[in-house]
C-alpha cells in the first residue's frame, strides 16, 4: 500500500507543479469561478461543450497543490463526457473525499482512474475543502450558477 500512496502523492505533485489546461478559454459555452476562503485557493474554470458533451476545459487561478492538482486531474478527465457522465463523476469524486478510508466503495474508486490519487484526502479534514472546491465550480459552471463558488 505504501508504493500506491507514493505513486498517489507523486502524481498530485506533478499536476500541482505542472498543471495541464491552466489557460484561460476565450468563446466557452459555461465558466465559474471558486474560492476557499479559508487558505486562498481560487479557480476560474472554463467549459466548451456541444451537443451535451464537454469538448474543452481548462482552469486559470492559484493554490495549493491539492486544489491545482484536483483541477488539474478535473480538466483531463471531463473532456469527451457527458454532461450526465460529469455530474456522476462530481458525485464519486465527492463521496470519495468525504467518507473514510474504510468506509470507501473499491469499485467506484477503480472507476476514477488517476483521480483515486485524492482518495488518501479525507485523512486531513483540512484539505477535503482544497480537493473539492473545483469540483463544485464545476458542477456551478455546468448549472450555470453565476455567484462565485466557496467552499463556505
Amino acid at each position: 500500500m505504501s508504493g500506491l500512496r507514493d505513486l498517489y502523492q507523486e502524481l498530485i505533485l506533478d499536476h500541482g507543479k505542472s498543471p495541464r489546461n491552466h489557460r484561460p478559454m476565450d468563446g466557452c459555452t459555461h465558466q465559474a469561478n471558486g474560492f476557499n476562503p479559508v487558505c486562498g485557493d481560487k479557480v476560474n474554470l472554463y467549459l466548451s461543450c456541444e451537443d451535451g458533451r464537454v469538448t474543452d476545459a481548462s482552469f486559470e487561478g492559484n493554490g495549493c497543490a491539492i486544489s491545482t492538482a484536483s483541477a488539474s486531474m478535473l480538466t483531463q478527465m471531463v473532456k469527451g463526457k457527458s454532461v450526465e457522465d460529469i455530474f456522476e463523476l462530481r458525485r464519486m469524486v465527492g463521496a470519495m473525499l468525504t467518507s473514510s478510508p474504510g468506509e470507501h466503495d473499491q469499485e467506484e474508486i477503480e472507476k476514477l482512474g488517476k483521480l483515486a490519487a485524492f482518495s488518501g484526502v479525507c485523512e486531513f479534514p483540512g484539505r477535503v475543502k482544497c480537493a473539492t472546491l473545483a469540483w463544485h465550480t464545476l458542477d456551478a459552471a455546468l448549472k450555470d450558477d453565476e455567484k462565485t463558488i466557496s467552499t463556505e
